[in-house]
């Protein structure tokens, strides 16, 4: 039998109850057509700030006496500043809590108190992907594929990173226990480790890859970064470096001021660098000193993911003929952000105020989109959906775009990202891995919890002792093993059949556990066919104009790789 609310009621209790029913239905009805007429009123006729006023007033009384469930008074207003903010439709303005705006301002400081650890999910667990040079963690012995089972007594099963980093972190100076498993050790470890002064370098790495080229990639636009790369620079010449390959793929962004700093590196005293142009103001910003290394031939590397500050320090050494673009389109972001603290101090808004504009005048903004961020530590043979995909689909060809002209008169393009003087598409476009993680899909988390367990596998084993290591028939079956352990749906003649892809993954993953940040990022490289092909312009040239000489040549030959996402 289906029972319906007081149905038990008596019936003079009923007849009171419908009476009341009558009277407040009679009443919301009336609030309902006055409050729709005094809100048309308002938009339509409202002549004054002070109506538009208490047209959010009335709407904002109503909701917290009115609607079905109680809302506190604060929540209100904070609800109403983010519809406010998202009713812009603008995917870089954001109302930023007090959690957002400290992550921000980690990101674009690179400090924080913490043990100073790289972590990822696996297999349920916070795993250790390795501690960073110099920390608490690294002094205290904490190793890659250190799986940690409790924070200070609570347990991390199931825990985000997100989760353990708010736990990780705390005052400088602090204690955090750590309980921690140790493949190939019986029982579990625990680590007390005092907080320190984390300090995150936006270059991760500076080292030779060639006969005098150098290497430095450059993650974020933080505080100290024009800093970082001229310290990266001067360690590299004194290694003979002729040409620097100057890594900005997957770089968000950050600090326009780094973005300009980093750029006065490069160029000639008084070359502009960007405009930024606002509702009521414009600001020229240009080199405030002599170029530093005039002699340094340079070779730009971009990729969907580059953005914001990246784009202008691309655009102007573009605009200048400093450098040779080469990679894929940048992502477009032509737009910069102002960050306004509000009244409360914790929470703030981040508001875009202006538009920039590289030196021959071209901005590249494309359609909005969310921008790219750095919340993963992979790259693109991460899983796909683990990084923010830019608005290729509204990318215009170069035929409808309009035409710039750089110093020495070639043509550059606007509307559109920052297109390279040479397109190179990226190694996981060509050799499939894309595509195999949007095969794998719902159980990339699986395969990547396989491909840790096989690497910490081979570590335990001793089976790997340089980068360059070759993935044998047996730690492919390592893998296979875990593959059919863990149910994923992938059959073994599939799984040979790809094997250019997973054994790159493997090796990777194996490099990234058993030997350390350096080993793998040797690795990475040893594949990387952007970087190939900037090693391939490099051999030779003399002097800049060689560089854009050839990447030109190749373009018009059509000797390039278009790069696509399948």
């Amino acid at each position: 039998m289906q029972h319906t609310p007081d149905a038990n009621l008596s019936d003079s209790s009923a007849d009171r109850l419908r009476a009341r029913a009558f009277i407040a239905v009679t009443v919301l009805t009336l609030a309902l057509v006055l409050g729709g007429w005094l809100l048309q009123r308002g938009l339509h006729r409202g002549k004054s700030s002070f109506d538009r006023a208490q047209l959010f007033d009335q709407v904002r009384a109503r909701v917290a006496n009115d609607y079905v469930d109680s809302i506190p008074e604060g929540d209100l207003f904070r609800k109403a500043a983010e519809g406010l903010v998202r009713e812009l439709h603008d995917p870089h303005s954001t109302y930023l809590t007090p959690e957002k705006l400290r992550a921000l301002t980690e990101s674009t400081s690179g400090h924080y108190a913490g043990i100073g650890i790289q972590i990822d999910v696996r297999d349920g667990w916070i795993t250790i992907v390795a501690p960073l040079p110099g920390t608490p963690a690294e002094r205290a012995g904490i190793q890659p594929g250190d799986r940690i089972v409790a924070i200070d007594g609570k347990s991390t099963e199931g825990a985000s990173p997100d989760d353990a980093r708010g736990l990780l972190r705390g005052p400088n100076g602090s204690p955090v226990t750590l309980q921690i498993e140790r493949p190939g050790v019986a029982s579990r470890m625990s680590f007390t480790v005092a907080r320190g002064e984390i300090r995150v370098r936006s270059v991760r790495h500076a080292s030779m890859i060639g006969d005098g080229v150098g290497y430095i990639d450059l993650t974020i636009f933080s505080d100290s970064s024009a800093a970082e790369v001229q310290q990266a620079v001067e360690k590299l010449r004194a290694q003979g470096m002729k040409t620097l390959v100057f890594n900005l793929r997957a770089n968000p962004g950050g600090l326009l001021e780094q973005g300009i700093e980093v750029a006065d590196l490069f160029l000639d005293s008084g070359k502009p660098i960007v405009s930024v142009r606002g509702r009521e103001a414009a600001q020229s910003f240009a080199d405030a000193a002599a170029q530093k290394w005039p002699e340094l031939k340079l070779i730009t590397l971009v990729d969907e993911h580059s953005a914001s500050a990246s784009e202008i320090v691309a655009g102007a050494l573009q605009d200048h003929d400093r450098a040779v673009i080469v990679g894929s389109t940048s992502y477009g972001k032509g737009s910069a952000q102002s960050v306004f603290r509000l009244v409360d101090s914790a929470s703030a808004l981040k508001l875009t105020t202006a538009r920039w504009f590289t030196p021959s005048g071209r901005s590249i903004q494309k359609a909005q989109a969310p921008a790219p961020g750095d919340e993963d530590d992979d790259d693109g043979d991460a899983p796909v959906g683990t990084k923010t995909a830019p608005d290729s689909g509204s990318e215009l060809p170069l035929s409808k775009r309009q035409q710039y002209r750089t110093d020495d008169g070639r043509v550059v393009y606007g509307g559109g990202g920052i297109t390279p003087d040479l397109l190179v598409a990226p190694t996981d476009s060509i050799n499939g891995t894309r595509g195999f993680w949007r095969m794998i899909g719902a159980q990339a988390p699986k395969f990547r919890d396989a491909l840790t367990e096989s690497a910490l596998a081979a570590k335990g084993a001793h089976a790997v002792r340089s980068p360059d290591f070759q993935i044998t028939d047996s730690l492919r079956q390592s893998l296979w093993k875990r593959v059919e352990a863990k149910g994923i749906k992938l059959d073994r003649v599939h799984f040979d059949s790809l094997s250019t892809v997973v054994d790159r993954l493997l090796g990777i993953e194996i490099a990234r556990y058993a030997l350390g940040p350096d080993a793998e990022f040797k690795r990475r490289l040893s594949g990387d066919r952007v970087v190939a092909a900037a090693l391939e312009l490099s051999n030779g040239a003399q002097v800049e104009n060689d560089l854009l000489r050839r990447a030109g040549q190749r373009r018009a030959a059509k000797r390039e790789d278009i790069p696509h996402t399948t």
